[in-house]
């Protein structure tokens, strides 16, 4: 068994929709997997955090869409912090890999992209 790692990633929505948070998490998923060359059997686990002013809709729902139903979910609201970035959804993925977590890339996108900024592209 390779040790475990975790990769960060978020994003943001136009508005909270089904249609629009299940589409931005699924791409934010796929953008992920796809960077760090990781598929399904990888992940072990995901946390899954939205802000509080998204309500249409579980987070991981989308994922159990993408086919990551046996994975174990879990959705967490995101602090309320003043200043924070609105509508924003978060994920954290628990994975088995040989990768070193320098080699691991971590996905921003939309308006979440500034949230760190200090990492690599």
């Amino acid at each position: 068994m390779s040790p475990v790692r975790a990769v960060r990633g978020a994003t943001t929505v136009g508005a909270d929709t089904p249609d629009q948070v299940s589409q931005r998490m699924q791409e934010l998923l796929g953008d992920l997997l796809a960077r760090n060359g990781l598929d399904h059997d990888d992940v072990i686990s995901i946390v899954f955090t939205a802000t509080g002013d998204i309500v249409s809709m579980f987070p991981a729902a989308a994922a159990r869409a993408m086919g990551m139903g046996d994975v174990p979910l879990l959705c967490a609201r995101e602090l309320d912090i003043v200043g924070s970035t609105p509508h924003c959804l978060r994920v954290l993925l628990h994975i088995d890999t040989d990768r070193t977590r320098t080699e691991l890339h971590h996905v921003y996108l939309h308006g979440a992209r500034g949230l760190r900024d200090d990492l690599p592209e």
